[in-house]
């Protein structure tokens, strides 16, 4: 039994210091000198910054898979080509509520958040040209902290605003009305009638159902990406692929009701700029 409890807290004592660096950014950064905060290539930024959760090769087998609840996403399954470049970028900035994966932003900038899920999306998920260095941060590039009019900390209020005004893809328009009367008959059971992600099967739901009244949801949920939820589902949640049973002009529906209720309430498709392609 004593042998038993020492290997127990030899363990524990062991993920403790690997977990410091998965769970908390900063003391991550301020711990873990020299190497460990080297940000010159996007490799090394993956190396130092995320293979300690999702593995060398972006498998999410890691030393630490087993200790979490809901385990390190894997990049290389074929469902992860479903994630939008802009959807990973808000992940890795802000974090996702119910799991270990914390928001970066306060200690990379945007380009190095950026390259990072390029390199990701390249390397592991077959999407694009493995970058090899950090925009801006070339051989006898001038040293500048983040892009011009932007803080490394954070995203321009401009910036955000221009963000969340994307508007829905394909031309589409929803309607927040006929939206609103499908989320109360089907979304409200878990989501909640005031999008808190308190319906009445929100407690026996795990992860729990999305709230979209967070900060981080509410600076990261545009139009577009409340589209691709709502239309593909989320692998690992109870949240299905409505694609299967609704139109996309339906699914534009549900997701502009969401956007003008919760996520900011009072918009109107007339602040919404064109969509990018």
């Amino acid at each position: 039994m004593l042998n038993v409890q020492l290997v127990s807290r030899a363990f524990l004592s062991a993920w403790i210091a690997i977990a410091s660096f998965a769970v908390t950014p900063a003391l991550a950064a301020e711990t873990l000198k020299g190497s460990r905060t080297d940000k010159s290539t996007p490799a090394l930024i993956y190396h130092n910054y995320c293979s300690v959760c999702h593995g060398d090769k972006g498998d999410g087998k890691s030393r630490a898979q087993n200790s979490f609840v809901r385990p390190p996403k894997d990049f290389t399954a074929p469902e992860t080509k479903n994630l939008t470049r802009e959807y990973m970028i808000a992940i890795v900035r802000d974090g996702k509520p119910g799991t270990a994966m914390v928001g970066w932003k306060t200690q990379l900038d945007d380009r190095e958040i950026e390259v990072v899920v390029d390199y990701v999306r390249a390397k592991f998920m077959g999407l694009g040209t493995v970058p090899e260095v950090v925009p801006g941060k070339e051989a006898g590039a001038p040293a500048t902290a983040a892009p011009a009019g932007k803080t490394p900390d954070a995203t321009s209020s401009d910036a955000l605003a221009d963000y969340m005004a994307t508007a829905m893809p394909n031309g589409l328009k929803g309607n927040p009305a006929a939206g609103g009367t499908f989320y109360n008959a089907n979304c409200a059971t878990c989501h909640g009638v005031k999008g808190d992600g308190q319906g009445p099967r929100a407690y026996f739901i795990r992860p729990v159902p999305r709230n979209f009244l967070e900060d981080q949801a509410r600076n990261t949920l545009n139009r577009p990406l409340l589209f691709d939820a709502i239309s593909k589902g989320r692998n690992g949640t109870e949240m299905p692929a409505w694609n299967k049973v609704l139109s996309d002009q339906e699914i534009a529906n549900v997701a502009e009701y969401v956007f003008q209720s919760f996520i900011r309430p009072g918009a109107t498709a007339k602040a919404e700029k064109t969509s990018r392609k």
